[in-house]
């Protein structure tokens, strides 16, 4: 009795997902007929920007943040560590590497090695520095991970303007300058790929590549089954013989690793500075993150796909912004939220790990 329910929750789910699909499908055809045929209507406005290189080129750089903060939260939550913190690492992270650049020298070399690759590492650092002291106080002192993360966020939030201030008298810093863009000849000319892939600052390789590292990892490494299983069944794991709490510390560390590349990637890649006002110049990325990872359920390669989705959505309100199309940047902040909401509610399939946000101690029942 129970298999057959499981077996008609399955095929309603199913039938859920093709019925949204096709709805979209539709709507999508619907669109892309209507903007070809009345070109100077407000739909063929959308496509025609939808269809633009610059707003290609916009989302890859745009996903960044999301991508790699996404790829960290999957390793700690799925270790059963909820790292809800994320925002607030990209913030420490994407300061420190503009602060670092700053101080050795914007468009300088320092060891044969531009400082905007020093800035990098150092935001690196940073951010897996407060990673591990957010696992120090979640694993080893067994404080509440949700409070634990909101305390790592508001600090970060708090601190990265008050050092600007301290260093250039201003919650803003100086500009130090982008990475430069990578040509590869002859590649470059491709159509689409060309441009995307071959033509583009080396943030968005380290995003593409951090993403098939991450998925490997996770899926087909001794690792990446340690991790699922502490998130899962750490008693389990602990009866044989792996160390959960070690586990847990790698894949927090591993977050605050990925959430740095974002951070300090966004910062020294896109921005050239660092915004400390208000929610700084992060803007939430770190809890949009928190919902692709959730949208794609919990893996590395979904996760890069859906920041593409909700960098899109934020590069589209750019460049209507700029066509003279008001559309508020608060409306589609809100996307990846309830696109979330709908999958859990039509979809189902996003499962939270059977641990996730419980402490563990070894030899315990």
């Amino acid at each position: 009795m129970t298999e057959r329910r499981d077996r008609l929750e399955d095929l309603s789910a199913s039938l859920s997902t093709r019925a949204i699909v096709g709805v979209l499908l539709a709507l999508a055809a619907t669109w892309v007929v209507i903007g070809v045929v009345y070109p100077d209507s407000w739909l063929g406005v959308l496509l025609s920007v939808v269809i633009s290189p610059s707003t290609h080129t916009a989302t890859l750089r745009l996903a960044v943040p999301i991508a790699l903060a996404a790829i960290g939260g999957i390793f700690a939550e799925k270790s059963g560590v909820i790292n809800i913190g994320i925002e607030g690492l990209l913030i420490v992270s994407a300061f420190g590497g503009i602060l670092v650049t700053h101080w050795l020298g914007s468009g300088e070399s320092t060891a044969f090695v531009s400082n905007h690759w020093w800035g990098l590492l150092a935001g690196v650092l940073v951010s897996t520095a407060f990673a591990l002291v957010f696992a120090i106080v979640c694993i080893e002192f067994k404080a509440d991970q949700i409070i634990a993360g909101l305390a790592v966020w508001l600090i970060a939030l708090g601190l990265a303007p008050f050092v600007s201030r301290i260093v250039f008298n201003s919650p803003n810093s100086a500009r130090v300058g982008t990475f430069d863009k990578v040509t590869v000849p002859l590649l470059a000319e491709i159509p689409i790929v060309g441009y995307l892939l071959f033509d583009t600052p080396p943030q968005v390789w380290i995003m593409l590549l951090a993403a098939a590292a991450g998925w490997y990892l996770l899926t087909q490494t001794r690792f990446g089954r340690w991790v699922v299983a502490s998130g899962e069944n750490p008693k389990a794991l602990d009866t044989a013989g792996v160390d959960v709490r070690k586990v847990r510390y790698a894949a927090v560390l591993l977050s605050g690793v990925f959430a740095g590349l974002g951070g300090a990637g966004f910062a020294l890649g896109q921005l050239g500075t660092f915004a400390g006002g208000g929610e700084t110049d992060i803007g939430g990325r770190g809890f949009i993150a928190i919902a692709t990872y959730l949208f794609a359920n919990y893996n590395p390669i979904g996760a890069l796909a859906g920041s593409f989705l909700f960098a899109g959505l934020d590069a589209l309100q750019i460049r209507l912004q700029a066509a003279g199309y008001a559309v508020p940047t608060e409306l589609i902040r809100t996307i990846p939220y309830a696109t979330v909401i709908v999958v859990l509610v039509f979809v189902g399939r996003t499962r939270l790990p059977e641990a996730a946000g419980e402490n563990y101690e070894s030899g315990e029942d």
